[in-house]
C-alpha cells in the first residue's frame, strides 16, 4: 500500500512538471506586467503564472497549517 501511494504521488508530481514544462515552451511571447504602478520588466508569459502557482502552492498548506492551530482544543482549566 505504501509503494502504491509513492508511485500514484511520483505520477502526480511528474505530470505537473511535464505540463508546467510545455507550458513554458508554449508561451513564450513577451509581456509587461503593472502592479499598484510597480512595473515589471518584460518577461515571457510563463514566468509570471508559473510563479502564481508556486505562491499559491505555498499559501495553501500555510493557511491549512494556520486553521488547523485555530481548530485545536485549548486545555482546560479546572481550579
Amino acid at each position: 500500500m505504501r509503494n502504491l501511494k509513492r508511485l500514484i504521488f511520483f505520477i502526480i508530481v511528474l505530470l505537473i512538471v511535464v505540463a508546467t514544462v510545455v507550458f513554458t515552451i508554449e508561451n513564450q511571447q513577451p509581456v509587461a506586467l503593472v502592479f499598484f504602478g510597480w512595473s515589471a520588466p518584460e518577461l515571457s508569459v510563463a514566468v509570471p503564472v508559473i510563479l502564481a502557482l508556486l505562491v499559491g502552492m505555498l499559501i495553501g498548506p500555510v493557511l491549512a497549517w494556520i486553521a488547523r492551530l485555530r481548530k485545536k482544543p485549548q486545555p482546560s482549566r479546572l481550579a
